[in-house]
């Protein structure tokens, strides 16, 4: 068809009939728009082809985005369970490389071909790199050509049924995570306690270094019959009254800090409100509220950040992150002008500023191409995805430089990442397409189930290792397996089946560590075979 030829309608017609087919369910299982990369292998069969600039441009904007969410929650948890995902990483690239050689004796294969293989089913372009510099071969190239549309294929598919295989339901792993965060911050809550205690009675607030010793936060202090938001140098007295927020523990630790819990009133007079007001302001973001200086300029109290969806208990150290929501005590002559400073402005929220995307795009290209030299014969560089992915991770556990903030919201994000995707998914599709007739032609069927077994045995024993061993949820798990992949199709995959972050977290975690190991590896292999 001559419409075909248009590249512009070929994309297009690609990703349309992609969501078709995505959206059709067996069982209640679908493809969802992971489906495009199957409708471009067979555009790509008969010779539509998707020019290779979508392909790069869609991975830095898909890459980018991703380590943008996975930045704040990335550093949590590789010090939660770093240890445990890296060592299923690990055993993933070892069982690839063991495979490798494995099949390369069983079978008489040329062991430049294998290694080709080894890089191709694992669809790793800087490992090809390794594996073409160390062999010194164009057989390498054919290895990948060979063992790469089923790497990508492959992985999409595990990833997609693993939940069936091992008996696991993503809604119920979704509760767990929620739990797990749940637990990591606990639900903020107040509660009145009657000032009684003999040792803090006379003091004044601040010299008790009540955030310090409880981790709680006195937000009303009510002292004969007028409630008022304190400062450090309100002092306490004997029957006062006070509204304290924090954890159920930090709670308990103010009860015997101060006096018993009351149910006795402490409703703010009629000169203080509270509100709650949203962080807009550029210029306030990444200060502490000590630096803000609210009690002492407007008499204003912050009493609770929320973000993320999460209730963090204040203190003067705290950070102020764009997006957060403060809720502030404060007297009413006060409030117009601490909303003013906050920002409070909801469409600047919703408000997407492509600078920081280009700017961070073009550093972690820049990233990208460093070489770093190790010795005479074994460099390093991150590429194209290892450099943008580092980069994003970097920027968004900043969030601002200057006047410009790194993170976005995440709807913005949500119609970035699968932008990029899209672009990603289909060049990558018609490109494997147009290979795999010749290449079958070529090799027959012998080495093609070979790059399947060297796709899928690694990730089968990683499944095993983080489910058996390590009792790793499911999502992570799936973040983790794509990760040790290095797969960024089958990670596009695991983002559609779940609203969670905890597939891009764990890849994000899991692909640099991975990457460098399997470049490494790459080169132990070339001295076996």
């Amino acid at each position: 068809m001559e419409f075909l030829s248009n590249t512009y309608f070929a994309f297009f017609l690609i990703v349309a009939l992609g969501f078709i087919l995505g959206n059709i369910k067996i069982k209640g299982i679908s493809l969802d728009i992971s489906a495009v990369i199957f409708v471009a292998l067979i555009f790509g069969h008969y010779g539509v082809m998707i020019p290779k600039d979508f392909q790069y441009i869609g991975l830095v904007l898909f890459i980018f985005t991703v380590g943008i969410q996975a930045g704040p929650g990335f550093f949590d948890s590789f010090k939660a369970k770093g240890k445990q995902i890296l060592i299923v990483a690990t055993v993933i690239v070892l069982a690839g490389a063991l495979s490798t050689v494995g099949v390369s004796y069983i079978f008489g294969i040329d062991p430049n071909i294998a290694i080709g293989m080894f890089t191709g089913a694992l669809t790793s372009s800087p490992g090809l790199a390794a594996a073409i510099d160390t062999t010194n071969s164009p057989l390498a190239s054919i290895g990948y050509g060979i063992a790469y549309p089923f790497g990508v294929l492959g992985v999409i598919l595990f990833v997609r049924f693993l939940p069936n295989m091992v008996r696991s339901n993503v809604k119920d792993a979704e509760k767990v995570i929620a739990r797990e965060h749940r637990a990591d911050h606990p639900e903020i809550i107040f509660k009145q306690f009657e000032v009684q205690n003999d040792n803090v009675i006379g003091k004044a607030i601040g010299e008790m270094k009540v955030r310090a010793m409880t981790g709680a936060s006195i937000s009303r202090v009510r002292h004969n019959d007028v409630t008022f938001t304190p400062n450090p140098s309100t002092i306490l007295n004997r029957g006062d009254v006070i509204r304290a927020v924090g954890t159920s523990s930090s709670l308990d630790k103010i009860e015997v800090l101060i006096g018993k819990e009351t149910d006795r009133d402490v409703t703010l007079s009629s000169k203080y409100e509270v509100q709650s007001i949203l962080v807009t302001n550029k210029e306030i973001v990444n200060k502490t509220i000590r630096q803000l200086n609210l009690m002492t300029s407007f008499n204003a109290l912050i009493t609770r950040i929320r973000r993320s969806g999460i209730d963090i208990t204040p203190h003067s150290g705290s950070y102020i992150k764009f997006g957060d929501k403060l809720m502030v005590s404060c007297d009413k002559g006060n409030m117009k002008q601490v909303i003013s400073l906050l920002g409070n402005d909801s469409r600047r929220l919703s408000d997407t500023d492509l600078f920081p995307v280009a700017a961070g795009i073009i550093l972690g290209v820049l990233v990208g191409k460093m070489n770093i030299q190790f010795t005479d014969g074994f460099s390093f560089s991150p590429g194209l995805t290892g450099g943008v992915l580092a980069v994003a991770l970097i920027l968004s556990n900043i969030g601002k430089t200057g006047p410009i903030i790194w993170t976005m919201t995440g709807s913005a994000n949500q119609l970035l990442r699968q932008l990029g995707l899209l672009f990603f998914l289909a060049p990558v599709g018609t490109n494997a397409g147009a290979q795999l007739i010749s290449t079958y032609n070529q090799y027959g069927i012998k080495l093609f189930i070979i790059g399947a077994v060297i796709t899928i045995l690694p990730m089968i024993v990683g499944a095993i290792v983080g489910r058996l061993v390590y009792k790793i949820n499911i999502l992570t798990l799936m973040g983790t397996l794509t990760g040790g992949m290095t797969s960024t199709p089958g990670l596009a995959a695991a983002d559609t089946m779940t609203a969670t972050d905890a597939p891009s977290v764990a890849y994000a975690t899991v692909y640099p560590i991975a990457m460098v190991l399997l470049i490494l590896v790459v080169q132990i292999i070339s001295t076996i075979l």
